[in-house]
This record gives C-alpha cells, structure tokens and sequence, in this order.
C-alpha cells in the first residue's frame, strides 16, 4: 500500500505540473491562477548594479552554512521507481553544490527493507548537504535511525495536517504533534527543521516552533505541487475538491513568519529564479524546489535537471549583480513593492512590509 501510494504521488504531482494526461490520468489540477509571488515588485534603480565577481551565492543561517541559497526540497521515497528518482536527484544535487532533502521515511521506518530507495541520497551524493524528513508523530528513536540511514546534516520534520485530513488512509490526530516535535528537537544532534507541504506556516506557527527548540523554517506555501488535490485523486468520487486554495501562498507566509525568531526557508510555488529572488528579499535565507525539477528529471533525465540548476544558479547571480546585492542576504535590503492580492492580505494582517528581515541570523 505504501509503495503504490509513493508512486501514486508522483504519477499525480507531475500531471499536475505537466497539466495534460501523464500516464493516462486526468489532470488533478487546472491551469494555476496568477501567483502571489507576483505581487512582488523590485523596483528599477538604474544605478543599483555591482560586478558579478562580487557576487557570492553563500548563505549562513542558524548553525548552517550553504553554498548556494538553492535547495532540492522533499520529494519521494519508498518504492523500487522513487528509489531511482532519489538516485538522479541525489547526482544532480552532487553535480551542482545543492543542499538535497529526502521524502518522508515513513515507509523506511515501518519496513526496513525500502531502506535502499532512500540511501542513494548519500551514496550519489557523498560531501552534499543530505536532510532526512520525518513526520511530526515519530518518536526520537525512528527520527535517529532516519538520520543515521542517511547520515544527515538535518532533518525536516514535515507538517501536513492537510494531506492527511484528505488522504483516505491518513492520520487524524493531530494534537500531539508540537509535544512531538520538541522531544525530537530535544533528542538529536542535528538541527531540526520543521516544513509545511505546501499549505504555509503562519507567522504564530513559526513562533510556537521556535518555543519547541526548532532550529528552521520552512514556510512550504501554496502555489506548488498541492497534496489535498493528489489525495483527492485518489479518492472515487473526489469529495474533498473544496478545498482548492486552503492556506498560505508563500510569500504570505514569508512576510507574517519573519521577526518571528527562527530563520526561514522558502518553497512552494517558486516557479523561476525572479521567484526564488523575491522569496530571498522576503526573508528567506534559501528557497527550494520539489516538483518543478521533478517535471524536468523524469522528462529529460539527470543532465536536463543538471542543466536547469546551473542556468538558475546563474540567473540568481545575475540578478543579484542587477539589484546590487553581494550575498543573498542583502536582497533583504532591496527596494520592494507590494501589490494586489499580497498587499491586502498584509494589511488585513497588520503586517510591516517596511521592515527588512529581523530573524536570526
């Protein structure tokens, strides 16, 4: 049961993102509405720019110390097909100096055997920057075996209340996730890093996580792949379709979370370097990207993803050359506009969009 859902969640991930019938399934989503990252403007200063040899992609936050401000978000696991997904995205990720985290371990933690889908995540990629991911009802001991399988630098703990709400085999308790987290947070020698699936963390969420002794966030919003949708497909009569557009967009997220005392990470929705570069303005210290690279590994294999991560890498340093910042975090102090959608969401929230990140570094 595990396995098939595992490729049942890619099979519906990239039909969403391919929006046509991959392998014979209707399409789970519609073409996308306008992103809210598009609400986000830099505005033009023509004599902003620095020299692109200035430019440097590092970026530091909490205990952390990245080359690029770019991840491989959480994707699969579990099954002999997503086993060799996470080999060819463990070798892009050695290729191009990304920081790569593995899908959930839950398979791995109920049956040891599907231990070898996740393990290539090392063995392909030996010098990386590797994160386990958990769900937020382990127990410390399975969080230290899924970090000592994959010898991790971190580990994500993921939080998917809405999923699971969907999913027709999930779980319904949810109350004991923050005592979970914290004993967690508590037990290993790793810094925790706590993920939404594409729903987005409030900025009271951030703040309650920190109290746990989580040491990141990631905000993981709206706009990317959407798990209520694939469980929903999977479901006969799709009841759960009302749903559609539940929680936060990223950048939504990203400006209610920051000052909130975590650092934060950005994913979901972020569909092209400018993307990635408002997200970094916004208070993200790096963003990441699950089923767009997906859609371009199981099209074109692992040197089309390789090729599509360098041209990101570049166009990152590019933009950074234009608005004048030297590291990423600079970005934070670029001159941004809000507008439509995101602006109003703020001022419902009474959030400061004049402030520039005040997370810890």
């Amino acid at each position: 049961m595990s396995a098939s859902r595992k490729d049942d969640h890619v099979r519906l991930a990239l039909a969403q993102h391919e929006n046509d019938n991959a392998n014979g399934v209707k399409p789970v989503e519609p073409p996308r509405p306008r992103s809210q990252f598009d609400d986000v403007h830099f505005v033009h200063h023509a004599l902003a720019g620095t020299d692109r040899d200035r430019v440097c992609l590092r970026t530091r936050f909490a205990t952390l110390d990245w080359p690029v401000p770019l991840y491989i978000n959480a994707m699969t696991g579990g099954s002999p097909r997503t086993g060799e997904i996470n080999r060819d995205l463990a070798i892009a990720a050695h290729e191009t100096r990304l920081p790569i985290a593995g899908g959930s371990m839950s398979p791995y933690l109920r049956d040891p055997s599907t231990a070898g889908t996740f393990t290539p995540l090392r063995r392909h990629n030996p010098g990386g920057f590797v994160m386990a991911n958990v769900n937020a009802g382990t127990d410390p001991e399975q969080a230290r075996r899924a970090v000592a399988l994959l010898d991790a630098d971190a580990l994500q703990i993921h939080v998917n209340a809405v999923q699971e709400t969907v999913m027709p085999e999930g779980d319904r308790s949810f109350g004991s996730w923050p005592a979970g987290i914290e004993r967690i947070a508590a037990a290993i020698d790793v810094p925790v890093i706590v993920k939404e699936v594409g729903f987005g963390l409030s900025g009271r969420t951030v703040s309650h996580l920190a109290e746990l002794g989580v040491a990141v966030a990631d905000v993981a919003g709206r706009g990317g792949t959407d798990f209520a949708r694939i469980e929903n497909g999977r479901r006969p009569h799709g009841e759960y379709a009302y749903l559609d557009g539940w929680g936060l967009s990223t950048p939504a997220a990203l400006l209610d979370a920051r000052g909130r005392g975590l650092p934060l990470l950005a994913s979901g929705g972020v569909r092209h370097p400018l993307d990635a570069v408002r997200a970094l303005a916004l208070g993200a210290h790096a963003v990441g990207v699950s089923g767009g690279f997906l859609a371009i590994l199981l099209d074109g294999g692992v040197n089309a993803l390789v090729r599509e991560i360098t041209t990101w890498l570049d166009h990152l340093t590019s933009l950074m050359t234009l608005l004048g910042a030297h590291h990423p975090a600079d970005l934070a102090g670029c001159d941004v506009r809000l507008t439509g959608s995101l602006r109003e969401f703020c001022a419902l929230h009474d959030i400061d969009t004049t402030n520039p990140r005040g997370d810890p570094r």
